[in-house]
């Protein structure tokens, strides 16, 4: 009875060696099939496997599936990417739109800088030269005045000659102040004698031969100038010593 017992126990021994071992044959050619096998095969002979072996319910997916699974982007992630892309392009244009604009603005500043200054040139010069035509019109008067005095003789104006005396002082005293008031307004006289020619202050009426005097030098001073603050309004008429 005992022996029978221990012969039992042996063959049950050997039963169970015999199904380990083909168990284990047999989950060595199913994961030889699983390598050749295409994705979704694998994932069914991992998951048989892996319960085959460990007896647990797990679930094993394949790396291609989960790298395409985590690659691919969502509905809101791609319509986040779209609006990032449309703000970029917005942002763009805009940051152009502001440069054009900045242009715009300096060029205007610079436009109006300059008319500012023409327009204070022009009001400096209308307070220098507004008295430009009344000067005109005194210089006649002044003109008179010079051939009035210098048309009187020297020796006749004496005590013999009280009246010519008194009327000689009194036009030379009226030019003078005459000339102090052109002075002080800017009005000077231009008398050229022995000067060089100036074509902006001067007028050659004719020309002619002097000894030992420079070619282009005026030697007659028909009818003196006028300058108003360096502008000249009336040239002298001067007679130039030829070359």
């Amino acid at each position: 009875m005992h022996r029978s017992k221990t012969a039992l126990s042996l063959l049950q021994k050997v039963d169970r060696l015999r199904t380990s071992t083909c168990t284990t044959t047999l989950v060595s050619r199913m994961h030889t099939v699983y390598l050749h096998q295409p994705s979704p095969i694998r994932l069914a002979w991992s998951l048989h496997a892996d319960r085959s072996s460990n007896g647990l319910n797990r679930r094993e997916f394949s790396t291609e599936k989960d790298t395409a699974r985590v690659e691919e982007p969502s509905e809101s992630e791609k319509k986040l990417t779209l609006e990032v892309e449309e703000l970029r392009k917005e942002s763009a244009e805009l940051t152009e739109k502001v440069k054009s604009l900045d242009d715009k603005y300096k060029r205007a500043l610079a436009e109006s800088e300059n008319i500012r200054r023409r327009l204070t040139k022009q009001i400096d010069d209308a307070k220098l030269f507004g008295i430009q035509g009344f000067c005109k019109d005194l210089l006649d008067v002044a003109d008179i005045l010079g051939h009035a005095t210098e048309a009187v003789p020297k020796e006749e104006v004496s005590e013999k000659n009280p009246h010519l005396k008194n009327l000689f002082e009194g036009l030379s005293m009226t030019r003078q102040q005459l000339n102090s008031v052109f002075k002080r307004h800017g009005l000077e006289a231009v008398n050229p004698m022995n000067e060089k020619f100036n074509p902006n202050l001067h007028e050659a009426l004719f020309q002619q031969e002097v000894a030992n005097v420079e070619p282009n030098t005026v030697v007659v001073v028909s009818k003196i100038g006028y300058k108003l603050h360096d502008r000249c309004i009336r040239p002298a008429l001067v007679g130039v010593a030829k070359g």
